[in-house]
């Protein structure tokens, strides 16, 4: 049900206006009043608020708009006095038609008035007249906000016409048949371009524009385009664009379309690679633009713009992303593999932006950026077919000599010859120049200078992690995302790879600090500079291996002692860790440190063979054959060592200077191992595999007779590797007896009670039980023990008062 409306009250009518100048007050009229005063009380009675309400309901309340209000009201009842002395009862079919005097005939309508025309209301419809209720007001407020919306949705609709709707869905449609014709497009310009590349290259600009798209898989494909392009078409050597004086003067065509293929070959190279390395800040193209710049410094080397290509690829060589790190450590390999293309100068430029890279980040990157070191060659014998020739022409000359002295007596020669053979001499230097600089050989003086600018950048690359590594670090320094120090097994193998290239006058330090390096990490009192993170096992071994290696290579112009790595190796032993540390590592330094050497002092000889028998006893198969097989070396050059195979009651027969073995010793020459005896290898012999017990049974049939002589084929590198691999296949026996008790198990009924025997399957439920009924009776066996100690306690304590009164009864019985 809808509301009804609210009626407007009108004021009631005002009696006919007369001017005051016309009214006339006589004294009958006030004499009339005064008498009569009682009838006048009505006007006391007149309910003035309302009266006043109703024409509080005009705006403004004033003269004028009730004069408006009013005249209104007259013209309206004026009107409908009008229409109604016109109106009829009757329909006009009941009545009569009136004649005018035109003579036009015509019939009197009923005019039909609705109620609300002839409402009060209808005659105040001015808003500006009457002031509005609340509710009026709230309906107002409604209608203008549902109008508002209305309006809304139609400005919206006028916004999206039909037309533009049209145009989106047509551009959705229309973008893949566009991206395929672009496709199609770089296809037919890159055809055009590889069959004549002279003529056609101005499209490499179209094909730049048209990878401009906006479009992600456009981009992509327009730079492999290019890329395929660039690679073929680039010459092999370095483009040099012609001077203003060489634009001034007068070319043949041929060289006016060979500078105008060059120039516009470089200026789309330089856009190329330009776009290259902005797209390379962008996650989208980042992998696609650095295999572009990868391929393009890998392949073209010698072109124009190689340095801002070596700088985008040596600056992600450390990135976190495994792809494009691996892009850019291949590329600078390529480079420092293929000199030929480059002819070195581009691996002097790259080792030195990788040097500056190590400096800037502090020795924070990742190791792939310093492994690439390890692909440099050096030629060692680089200039000896020069000194060759020049000694050719030495002894040419004194053979001249000698003929010339012989031959004094004879004429001398015309000046014609002469000046024939200086200006054939002539010939031959300038044309011996000029293929020196037409060809791609360097002269050998500029390579070894090349090569000596390379080493002395890698060498100081070394030095510099070196240090950074041995400087102690302070507690609140934070590890990079790659480890404290994860640059020192590269650098260590850098170190031992071009260890015969060192500069002497840098032993002396790199000893030193492979020293400290070695002996980091180690609990002995006198390591006061150890830093905060201590290295591992592996990186110390490392470290030892480096410091034989440099001595060997080394060793005619060397004179330092070792012996503190021997210490270092000694107490390594004890502190290796089979899953945590590298076997191979072991396995090589006790190939390169104790095997290689040529004489060994005995107490040394002695302390190791006998910490290595000891080490054998507890790790894996792999390394307890590496560890014999070294023993077995020991024993072979060190015959005296041999006494400690004796079985005397003091140890060999040969104790040396300290007659009782300490194994808590940290050095090995004070330890005494002369006074031992190696019963572990009574133990060896039954080890379960058998190579490590045929070993351990080889060795112990040794005996003291120097004339003896044994010889080993493997190095315990080579029998930790075998026996690792054969590690993989191999069963052990009680592997083997639980299969072969599994397959009986099968073919038979399994009796009552073996479901805990049995190492196959096994029932949980009955193990359970059979646990909770063990430990329930282990329980109840305790309960009953303490209740027992109780119940003990408290037939002491009854018997102590039963004597008590006995005896106090026997008082009293006494007394009385």
């Amino acid at each position: 049900m809808g509301k009804k409306k609210q009626k407007i009250i009108l004021p009631p009518e005002l009696p006919p206006e007369v001017p005051d100048e016309e009214v006339e007050v006589s004294d009958e009229d006030l004499d009339f009043v005064g008498q009569h005063s009682d009838y006048a009380n009505f006007m006391s009675r007149i309910d003035t608020p309302s009266l006043t309400k109703h024409v509080s309901r005009v705006a403004d309340a004033n003269e004028g708009a009730l004069e408006l209000l009013y005249e209104k009201k007259l013209r309206k009842k004026l009107e409908n006095k009008e229409t109604e002395e016109n109106t009829l009862e009757v329909d006009p079919i009941d009545a009569l038609p009136l004649k005018t005097a035109d003579g036009q005939l015509y019939y009197r309508r009923v005019v039909k008035e609705s109620k609300e025309a002839a409402d009060d209301g209808e005659l105040i419809k001015d808003p500006a007249l009457v002031k509005p209720t609340k509710a009026e007001k709230r309906l107002k407020t409604k209608k203008l906000r549902k109008e508002a919306k209305k309006q809304a949705k139609e400005e919206e609709v006028q916004q999206t016409p039909q037309e533009e709707v049209l145009d989106e869905v047509k551009k959705e449609l229309t973008a893949e048949e566009a991206n395929e014709k672009k496709k199609y497009k770089f296809a037919e310009l890159g055809t055009t371009l590889l069959t004549d590349p002279e003529s056609n290259i101005r499209l490499l600009k179209e094909m730049l524009e048209i990878s401009k798209d906006g479009d992600s898989a456009i981009v992509i494909l327009g730079l492999k385009s290019l890329l395929a392009v660039f690679k073929d078409i680039i010459p092999g050597y370095r483009i040099r664009l012609p001077t203003e004086k060489e634009q001034e003067m007068k070319v043949s065509k041929d060289v006016k379309k060979m500078r105008f293929y060059e120039s516009t070959l470089l200026s789309a190279y330089k856009a190329y690679v330009q776009k290259l390395v902005a797209l390379q800040q962008q996650t989208v193209y980042q992998q696609v633009a650095t295999r572009c710049l990868c391929t393009l410094l890998a392949a073209v080397p010698h072109f124009n713009y190689r340095e801002s290509l070596l700088a985008a690829v040596v600056k992600d060589i450390s990135s976190q992303d495994d792809v494009i790190r691996k892009l850019c450590c291949t590329a600078v390999k390529s480079l420092f593999t293929n000199e030929g293309k480059h002819g070195g100068e581009v691996t002097v430029e790259a080792v030195r932006r990788i040097a500056e890279l190590v400096k800037g980040h502090n020795c924070q990157l990742h190791p792939d950026s310093l492994e690439v070191f390890l692909s440099l060659s050096f030629d060692e014998d680089l200039g000896k077919p020069e000194r060759s020739d020049m000694d050719k022409k030495a002894k040419y000359k004194k053979f001249k000599k000698r003929k010339g002295s012989d031959e004094s007596n004879q004429k001398p020669e015309n000046d014609r010859k002469k000046s024939r053979k200086e200006m054939m001499s002539k010939t031959r230097e300038e044309v011996n120049a000029d293929y020196k600089a037409v060809s791609s050989d360097q002269d050998p003086q500029e390579q070894r200078k090349m090569q000596s600018k390379t080493l002395s950048a890698v060498f100081q690359t070394f030095f510099r992690v070196l240090k950074h590594t041995v400087q102690p670090k302070s507690e609140g320094s934070a590890h990079g995302a790659f480890g404290s120090h994860p640059l020192l097994d590269p650098c260590l193998n850098g170190i031992g790879k071009f260890a015969h290239l060192i500069d002497l006058d840098f032993m002396a330090d790199l000893m030193q600090c492979l020293r400290k390096l070695a002996g980091n990490g180690s609990k002995s009192e006198d390591s006061s500079e150890n830093s905060s993170c201590q290295l591992t096992v592996s990186e110390r071994l490392r470290c030892c291996i480096v410091a034989f290696k440099v001595m060997r290579n080394n060793l005619d112009a060397l004179n330092v002692d070792l012996q503190e790595f021997f210490i270092q190796l000694y107490n390594l032993i004890l502190e290796y860790q089979p899953g945590r540390d590298d076997g191979d590592l072991l396995a090589e330094a006790m190939k390169i440190m104790l095997c290689d050497e040529r004489q060994h002092d005995m107490q040394r000889a002695a302390a190791f063979i006998k910490r290595l028998s000891t080490f054998a006893l507890s790790f894996r198969p792999a390394e307890s054959m590496a560890a014999l097989v070294t023993v077995k070396h020991l024993l072979q050059k060190n015959a005296k060592c041999r006494n400690l195979l004796e079985n005397d009651a003091g140890g060999g027969s040969v104790a040396g200077a300290i007659a009782k073995f300490q194994p808590q010793v940290l050095d090995p020459n004070l330890c005494g191992a002369l006074a031992s005896v190696l019963w572990e290898l009574n133990l060896l012999m039954k080890h379960y595999h058998p190579s490590v017990s045929s070993i351990a049974a080889t060795i112990s049939t040794m005996n003291a007779n120097t004339n003896q002589v044994f010889r080993v084929h493997t190095s315990p590198q080579q029998a930790y590797t075998e026996l690792l691999k054969e590690n993989e296949s191999f069963a052990t026996p009680s592997a083997i007896k639980r299969t072969n008790s599994k397959r009986k198990g099968s073919d038979t009924v399994p009796a009552q009670g073996s479901d805990l025997n049995s190492p196959g399957e096994i029932d949980e439920t009955a193990i359970r039980s059979k646990l909770s009924e063990h430990f329930s009776l282990l329980r109840d066996i305790q309960e009953n023990e303490r209740l027992r100690s109780e119940m003990d306690r408290t037939t002491q304590s009854l018997n102590l008062y039963e004597t008590y009164r006995k005896q106090k009864k026997k008082r009293k019985t006494r007394s009385d």
